[in-house]
């Protein structure tokens, strides 16, 4: 079909759902469409690395899993439609309805989950939704789709409520943005600059470029574990995983032991020039290593590493512009800078947010709760992770609070329209009925201005 036609049969489709099903169907519709990706976790990670050429089976099976039951461990419960909320106090009655048509623009660096979420989030907002997968992409996102819609079928979903441009370009995906009612952009900058010039609402993404500060007295072991695994997820394609680890000068010596004990190899200074030209050749990222291996990277590099090295850690000449390999990089590798003292620390990782990254997230691993609160107030980013991996818990936990998605805000800081997690509650639109409360007094004009 076209894009015109899809979007018509998308329309009748979604007051269809809008009409016949209540609460408890579209949630347990939404725990088959999670369910079912859960299942085929393995099948969908191989297709997807032997398409994309890109990432790690084992963590793309992990991803798959762990948000597919994430999303809905989430979802399940909450209010989706109908009355949401009375304010006791005013007597303020919220009632949620759905937006219509969404488009979802997925990428390559996650084309299972994407489409998964966003799919949840329109089914549980009672909207229907058309993805646009990435071209390099399309087969195994097809292929999440179809797994989706079959599993739905059987609660008499309609046909057209969920569909996908199987034969993607870029003139259909512009055509489904200006057509559709709300645009939700995962990928690029480029792409996401488009969505907002679609002329059409639009909730998209900034760059990541994780800034890691380690705080004084912590465990290096621990921290340099959970670090090099959120780099090293997935072979480095996770926006949110770590990019540059920030310590104090007086524990160099034990943070390169611990990194080193963990996997990292850190690139002597005479072979740094030659890893950050193949890294950034002409000073743009290398694309033909998007996502490899350590093992890859080294051998384009002409550096010999330990068979079982996970990260390449690359010491930075200063912050920012200083250096090239303080920019985003989607490989297995991570700069370092040092600090003298905490606010420097935090300048630092503001001045590599400024350069790439700004308003998207940074971690710390700290014991220091006035410490964290002052990276938290004082970072220009929508989100701190905490002694965790950054990689696999900034798209949401189970544990930390942060909704489960793949659609990470980045605020004003990054030009988005959100500085959250994105979910379901962003597909939604609110009528609030506002009666005049007789239980609230109304003061005087002195009572208001009294101090």
């Amino acid at each position: 079909m076209e894009i015109q036609e899809m979007i018509a049969a998308a329309r009748i489709a979604q007051a269809e759902y809008e009409q016949h099903f209540g609460q408890d169907q579209v949630d347990e519709i939404i725990r088959a469409a999670a369910h079912v990706i859960y299942d085929n976790a393995e099948m969908l990670a191989k297709i997807t690395v032997e398409e994309t050429e890109m990432g790690v089976y084992e963590d793309k099976v992990a991803k798959n899993r762990n948000k597919s039951k994430g999303v809905w461990y989430n979802l399940r419960g909450k209010k989706s439609m109908g009355i949401i909320g009375i304010d006791d106090r005013t007597g303020l009655i919220e009632i949620a309805k759905p937006i219509g048509v969404v488009a979802g623009i997925t990428p390559m660096t996650n084309p299972v989950v994407t489409p998964m979420s966003k799919i949840i989030f329109a089914l549980k907002t009672k909207n229907a939704i058309i993805i646009a997968p990435h071209p390099k992409a399309k087969v195994c996102s097809s292929l999440a789709v179809k797994l989706i819609k079959e599993a739905i079928a059987p609660f008499g979903v309609p046909e057209n409520l969920v569909q996908v441009i199987e034969e993607p370009s870029i003139e259909k995906t512009k055509s489904l943005m200006e057509q559709c009612d709300v645009v939700v952009a995962t990928g690029g900058m480029p792409m996401v600059k488009s969505a907002y010039s679609s002329g059409k609402p639009s909730f998209g993404v900034g760059a990541g470029n994780v800034q890691v500060i380690l705080d004084r007295n912590i465990d290096f072991q621990d921290a340099a574990e959970k670090v090099i695994t959120g780099r090293s997820f997935d072979n480095g394609i996770i926006c949110s995983g770590e990019q540059c680890f920030i310590f104090h000068k007086d524990d160099r010596e034990d943070v390169i032991k611990a990194f080193t004990e963990h996997g990292a190899y850190f690139v002597k200074p005479e072979e740094k020039e030659q890893v950050v030209k193949t890294l950034f050749p002409e000073g743009k990222i290398n694309r033909d290593l998007v996502g490899q291996s350590v093992a890859k990277i080294a051998a384009a590099a002409g550096i010999t590493v330990p068979e079982k090295t996970r990260i390449l850690a690359v010491e930075a000449a200063g912050p920012g512009r200083e250096d090239l390999i303080c920019k985003e990089k989607m490989f297995p590798v991570m700069a370092y800078l040092s600090y003298e003292y905490f606010d420097q620390a935090i300048k630092i990782a503001e001045t590599n947010l400024k350069m790439e990254g700004n308003g998207h997230t940074a971690g710390i691993h700290s014991n220091n709760q006035a410490n964290i609160i002052k990276a938290g107030t004082e970072l220009s980013v929508s989100r701190l992770i905490v002694n965790a991996p950054c990689a696999t818990t900034a798209g949401g936990s189970i544990q930390n609070g942060l909704p489960v998605t793949n659609t990470l805000g980045c605020g004003s800081w990054g030009n988005n329209s959100i500085s959250e997690n994105f979910t379901y509650k962003h597909l939604l639109n609110i009528t609030r009925i506002a009666p005049i409360s007789a239980r609230i007094q109304v003061p005087t004009d002195e009572e208001i201005w009294a101090n």
